[in-house]
C-alpha cells in the first residue's frame, strides 16, 4: 500500500510545504514552565516540549487542501473510522477539526449523539458552522477553542480525537488538561500522527511523531495506553483511555 501511494504522498509533502501557517504567540518561558524557548527551525516555532520542537500550524487558507479529492486514497479514512468503534449516542470531540473532513464522517455514525468540532481559528469555525447546517449534520456542534482550552463541557466526551494536530499545539500540556477535563471516566483519547520513526513517510520531520515520543508526553497524565494500530498507510493510530 505504501508503494502504491508514493506519488500521491510525495504530492502531499509538496502541498504541505507550500501551505500558509499561523504564527504562535511569543512568550518567554519561565522556570516553572514545561516549555523551553530556542532557535526556531524553518518548520517550527522555536518552542520545545519534552525535547520536541512544536511545529508551525497550517493556516485556514489550507482548508481546501484538507478537502482534496485524493485524501481518502492517501490516508484511508475508511480504515480510521473502522478503528474508532463509533456507536449511536456517543459524544465525540474532533479537536483541530479544520474544515470538518472527519467530523462530518463521524456525525452520522454517532447520531443521535453529537460531534463537537473544535478549532482555534475563527475562519475554520465559520466553515464548520456552515457544514453543520447541511442535511444530516445537525448533531455536528462547532466549538471555538483557544490555544490553551478546547472549550468543551466537563465530563461530556466519550471519545476525543486529534488527527495530525497534536504536534502543532502551541500549549500541548494545557490543551491535554482541558481534554482530560472533558473526557468521561473511561473515555478514549486517540491520536493520529504521521509515523515519525519511518523515514519513508515523506512528511517534514516536525509534522511527524514517533509513538515513543507521544507516549512519553502522555506520561504523568491520567491516561492509560491501550493500543497502537499501524493499519493506515502513513499514520499511527495511538489509543489511550481516561483513568
Amino acid at each position: 500500500m505504501m508503494q502504491n501511494n508514493v506519488g500521491a504522498i510525495a504530492w502531499m509533502l509538496l502541498a504541505l510545504a507550500g501551505l500558509p501557517s499561523i504564527s504562535a504567540s511569543a512568550a518567554p518561558a519561565d522556570a516553572a514552565s514545561p516549555y523551553r524557548q530556542g532557535r526556531a527551525s524553518p518548520d517550527g516555532i522555536g518552542k520545545f516540549y519534552d525535547g520536541r520542537e512544536i511545529a508551525q500550524v497550517m493556516g485556514f487558507e489550507g482548508a481546501a487542501w484538507l478537502e482534496r479529492p485524493t485524501r481518502e486514497q492517501e490516508e484511508r479514512t475508511d480504515l480510521l473510522l473502522a478503528q474508532l468503534d463509533l456507536k449511536s449516542g456517543m459524544t465525540v470531540a474532533d479537536i483541530g477539526a479544520g474544515s470538518g473532513y472527519l467530523s462530518r464522517r463521524m456525525a452520522p455514525r454517532v447520531s443521535p449523539g453529537k460531534v463537537y468540532a473544535v478549532d482555534v481559528q475563527p475562519q475554520m469555525v465559520e466553515l464548520l458552522t456552515k457544514l453543520a447546517r447541511e442535511p444530516g449534520l445537525g448533531n455536528l456542534v462547532p466549538v471555538q477553542g483557544a490555544s490553551r482550552d478546547t472549550g468543551l463541557p466537563p465530563a461530556s466526551v466519550d471519545l476525543a480525537i486529534m488527527v495530525d494536530v497534536y504536534h502543532e499545539l502551541e500549549f500541548p500540556y494545557e490543551v491535554m488538561q482541558s481534554v482530560l477535563s472533558a473526557l468521561k471516566p473511561g473515555g478514549r483519547m486517540i491520536f493520529v500522527e504521521y509515523r515519525g520513526e519511518d523515514p519513508s513517510v515523506p512528511i517534514k520531520a516536525l509534522h511527524k511523531m514517533s509513538e515513543a515520543q507521544l507516549r512519553r508526553e502522555m506520561q504523568g497524565l491520567p491516561l492509560e495506553w491501550q493500543r497502537t494500530s499501524e493499519v493506515l498507510p502513513i499514520q499511527h493510530i495511538i489509543v489511550f483511555r481516561r483513568r
